[in-house]
């Protein structure tokens, strides 16, 4: 249980907010403006999708009961969204076969960490693979993006010492989004506690309540 727990802290959002943020900063500061424009929007809606469904659950019970659908994982999104992307950064001026490859490993680390959230039992399986699925979509959507573009300059400097600097987001102190959004939907919705998964046990056993 620990190895999954330890593997799921690395989609977290202490990990990945950084690692996304290096990204847009690694692109910006290579001059390619509009790819760096393009991340940040393609990540941020994907972002965006995480939190209305898990808003919408928080606040109004919506929700997929049959598969126990509760919302998108965002460990899983931010983590199949991000790490494709960094592979192909990093190995953009290799041979293809070795990029091709360090992509399909980025994959593979983030269905990693969708089936870690998924053995830590932090969420469903419909959950963990929607945000896979999403995440991978925000990813090859990027990824076609900058294969279209044939001087890509990415600085060796800034990427070590960000790569450095992402050892240590580990160690962080954990981001509270659960929280935040629970304050957001009970805001929103107007209730007083936020519908939890208990909840659909209890309309089980109560028809009348549904």
């Amino acid at each position: 249980m620990i190895f999954w727990h330890n593997i799921s802290l690395i989609g977290s959002m202490a990990v990945m907010a950084p690692a996304g943020l290096a990204i847009a900063v690694w692109l910006a500061c290579g001059k390619s403006w509009r790819l760096a424009l393009q991340w940040c929007v393609l990540f941020g809606a994907g972002m965006a999708l995480v939190v209305l469904t898990k808003v919408a659950f928080i606040g109004w019970g919506i929700g997929v009961r049959s598969v126990e659908f509760a919302g998108i994982s965002g460990h899983a999104m931010r983590s199949a969204a991000i790490f494709p992307v960094l592979c192909f950064l990093l190995l953009k001026n290799v041979h293809p076969d070795w990029r091709r490859a360090g992509v399909c490993a980025g994959v593979a680390l983030a269905v990693l960490i969708s089936i870690a959230r998924v053995k830590g039992h932090a969420h469903s399986s419909s959950e963990a693979i929607s945000g896979t699925l999403l995440g991978l979509l925000v990813a090859g959507a990027f990824i076609w993006q900058m294969a279209a573009v044939r001087e890509l300059f990415v600085s060796r400097t800034l990427v070590a010492l960000s790569l450095c600097g992402l050892l240590l987001t580990p160690a962080a102190e954990p981001v509270p989004t659960e929280q935040w959004m629970t304050q957001l939907a009970l805001y929103l919705s107007g209730h007083e506690r936020p519908f939890q998964r208990s909840d659909w046990k209890v309309a089980e056993r109560h028809p009348l309540l549904r």
